[in-house]
């Protein structure tokens, strides 16, 4: 079976992300495992590959089987959109932000195209993208737009365990108020979807408690009773495997040994400390509900060490590998 193409974008050229990405391509396992293509600018990978010390020759390519797929070759997209006489690493830039963009702009076009196999993210700046102009908070804004997916999924894959988010970029307050019996009937559905979509077709989902020991019927908060409790009894009715509430302090690591397939996580923090503090380099995010398979590191351009040549790739090559390990649920 010949290896999946899996597009990759540099991130923000003034971050981490040409380091990790140069040094994911001299990776053993993801050379085994994969036909990269990364999406960015000529100058900015000579200069990772420079102060990295990695001995890669940059392939200029149009389409991704154009390329040169051997071990020391590094087959580049070239949209060469970085003025090296105003870059600068490591801080906030318009045009860095407005670079970022057009490379994951260009590896969702050779996904939807079905050039691709899956895209794999590095890490943008949220900053960047504003002093640049660019309309989207952040990269599920940004896939969701250029496939025409309305409100994607995130999900987190760590040793196995997969967790979903009912909420993320709001508030603590704002996000107990979105803790309703629609709203949770409606993601458990879709995570569903997205888990069958995976290759994920066995085992139970389990929906987070909210409150300490999930409220106590009701001595620790009412939502349990009022929202989560009905919003299980009903999904049950209706045919779907899913448990819940389970107390935030044990779904996790049940979850972990096996007993769920899959959590939905309630709020932002409650998946993140979970599984980052379990493995924080091997947390990695699945954009779900879309057409096409993105894999991403869950960290950021770490503008503090960039060109240092110290990043760890470790992130970026379990999304890679990662995103082959999907990639055959999505292109036939």
């Amino acid at each position: 079976m010949d290896k999946p193409f899996i597009a990759i974008p540099i991130g923000d050229p003034a971050g981490i992300g040409p380091e990790i990405v140069i040094k994911s391509i001299a990776n053993k396992q993801v050379f085994e495992a994969a036909r990269c293509v990364v999406a960015g600018d000529k100058k900015i990978i000579d200069d990772a590959i420079q102060f990295t010390g990695i001995p890669l020759k940059v392939n200029i390519i149009n389409y991704p089987k154009e390329g040169v797929y051997e071990e020391g070759i590094l087959n580049l997209l070239n949209l060469d959109n970085v003025d090296m006489g105003e870059f600068k690493l490591g801080k906030v830039s318009g045009m860095c932000g407005r670079a970022a963009f057009e490379y994951i702009k260009k590896c969702i076009e050779l996904a939807n195209g079905r050039e691709v196999a899956a895209v794999s993210t590095a890490p943008i700046n949220k900053e960047s993208l504003k002093a640049g102009n660019i309309n989207y908070i952040g990269h599920t804004e940004i896939f969701g737009a250029l496939t025409n997916t309305k409100d994607p999924l995130t999900m987190f894959e760590v040793h196995g365990m997969r967790v979903f988010f009912l909420t993320r970029h709001v508030s603590l307050r704002q996000a107990c108020d979105l803790i309703t019996k629609d709203r949770i009937k409606d993601y458990v559905k879709r995570c569903k979807e997205v888990l069958m979509k995976l290759g994920v077709t066995k085992g139970t989902m389990a929906v987070a408690g909210l409150n300490p020991h999930s409220g106590e019927h009701g001595l620790f908060g009412n939502e349990e009773m009022e929202h989560i409790i009905p919003a299980v009894e009903e999904l049950q009715a209706e045919g779907f495997d899913v448990a819940g509430p389970i107390g935030a302090d044990s779904v996790f690591h049940l979850a972990l040994k096996g007993r769920f397939n899959s959590v939905l996580s309630l709020y932002h923090d409650q998946g993140h400390i979970a599984t980052k503090t379990l493995d924080f380099e091997r947390t990695i995010a699945i954009t779900g509900g879309m057409p096409i398979l993105r894999t991403s590191v869950d960290h950021g351009t770490a503008f503090d060490i960039a060109g240092k040549g110290i990043a760890s790739e470790i992130s970026m090559v379990e999304a890679i590998l990662l995103g082959v390990k999907y990639s055959k649920n999505f292109v036939k």
